[in-house]
């Protein structure tokens, strides 16, 4: 390694090294963990061993590196505790070893269990190999299946699109029933998706269906919303597409008219990387968006990886590095206590750290067989001002 090798960097591959990490207990059982992340390692030197990005830190390797750091403390964590595992790291984009390759393993062929943090094309293979050894693999970051079906060894935790929309059309049915409720849409393929989620939301609902309609709005036309809202209540609006700026359009207008026309703006779940609405022009427009993963980051143990990133690596955690210590931590103890048994288990609401998990059977209507589990607890995050005034 050189000098101009960033620090972060620097102590990830010092702690790359040593891919296998593990304990075993007195009657020498040993519980086998396979990581997948996008480490980049192999792209970030040359054959020499020189970096090759000088000083600088490319943008596309962070996301695999900060869960990497994740799974890398919760390990410690495990050993602390004298967990029987072993947690093997694999390097979703090594140039000398394929992903078949990693797959076919001795390391992975023994692993009890495989975290991922994944691509569409790397879900599907993670998945079909974790199917064949009837383990279960947590596809920690994808909101997608991937069109897997008939897997019950895939574990969704980022819940997919359509699990948003059924879960805000029961959160507005619950807390904002008799309001009348426009989703604003724009012309396209997945808007039209997102329409017919809310449909069958509306369709299978078990109570007093909401007052929803679907508008195609262009966002070009000034004051073009007034027509839809009413001064004398307050109207929800839904964000009916996943273009961010469709997104903020529709907010900057709504909040212009907020004054007159009072309304909540519900946004998709895309929305929780968005800072720009603490913005003068978004101004006292309430915002609401659902998310799998929130946390306050007060207790013990987010307080001592944020203190660990200030004080030796000069850096603040994202949420990725919470995602990979949470995935780590709660389904390594849970391997730990069931073994062979994690695979009819893997929905048992034990050892939470940082959120809740609801991973529940998704199933094929047509031959009720369980296409894959997934995660459908989700917290709803309202902002005013850019700034959180209440999680349900």
């Amino acid at each position: 390694m050189t000098s101009k090798l960033p620090a972060f960097l620097c102590l990830v591959l010092i702690m790359c090294q040593n891919q296998s990490q593990g304990q075993q207990d007195s009657s020498g059982r040993r519980h086998s963990i396979a990581v997948f992340a996008p480490l980049y390692l192999d792209s970030a030197f040359d054959g020499t061993g020189t970096y090759r990005y000088d000083k600088t830190f490319p943008r596309f390797i962070n996301p695999g590196l900060e869960f990497y750091e994740g799974i890398k403390l919760a390990a410690d964590s495990l050993a602390v505790e004298e967990t029987p595992v072993t947690i093997d790291v694999f390097d979703t984009r090594s140039s000398t070893r394929t992903l078949t390759q990693q797959i076919n393993s001795p390391e992975v062929q023994q692993a009890g269990l495989i975290i991922g943090h994944v691509t569409p094309s790397e879900e599907r293979l993670l998945a079909s190999a974790a199917l064949k050894l009837h383990i279960p693999f947590i596809n920690a970051n994808l909101p997608n299946d991937a069109g897997i079906s008939n897997n019950p060894s895939l574990v969704i935790l980022n819940s997919t699109l359509q699990t948003h929309c059924e879960s805000i059309y029961h959160f507005l049915q619950r807390n904002y029933g008799t309001a009348p409720v426009i989703v604003f849409r724009k012309k396209g393929i997945m808007e039209d998706r997102l329409q017919s989620y809310f449909t069958d939301a509306e369709k299978n609902t078990a109570g007093v269906p909401l007052h929803i309609r679907f508008v195609t709005w262009d966002e070009a036309k000034p004051n073009s919303l007034l027509r839809y809202l009413d001064s004398s209540r307050m109207t929800i609006a839904i964000a009916g597409s996943l273009d961010e700026n469709f997104g903020k359009d529709l907010a900057k207008q709504l909040s212009a008219t907020f004054s007159r026309y009072p309304a909540l703006l519900v946004g998709m779940p895309t929305w929780d990387v968005i800072t720009g609405f603490s913005k003068l022009e978004y101004a006292g427009l309430p915002v609401i968006y659902s998310t799998p993963f929130y946390s306050t980051r007060t207790d013990k143990v987010s307080m001592e990886i944020t203190a660990y990133f200030k004080n030796t690596l000069f850096a603040r955690p994202s949420d990725m590095v919470f995602r990979g210590y949470e995935c780590l931590y709660r389904f390594g103890k849970l391997l730990s206590e069931k073994g062979s048994n994690l695979y009819s288990s893997i929905g048992e609401k034990k050892y939470p750290v940082f959120t809740d998990w609801d991973i529940e059977p998704v199933l094929d209507k047509q031959t009720m067989s369980i296409n894959y589990f997934e995660n459908k607890k989700l917290y709803f995050v309202k902002k005013i001002n850019g700034e959180v005034v209440q999680v349900y």
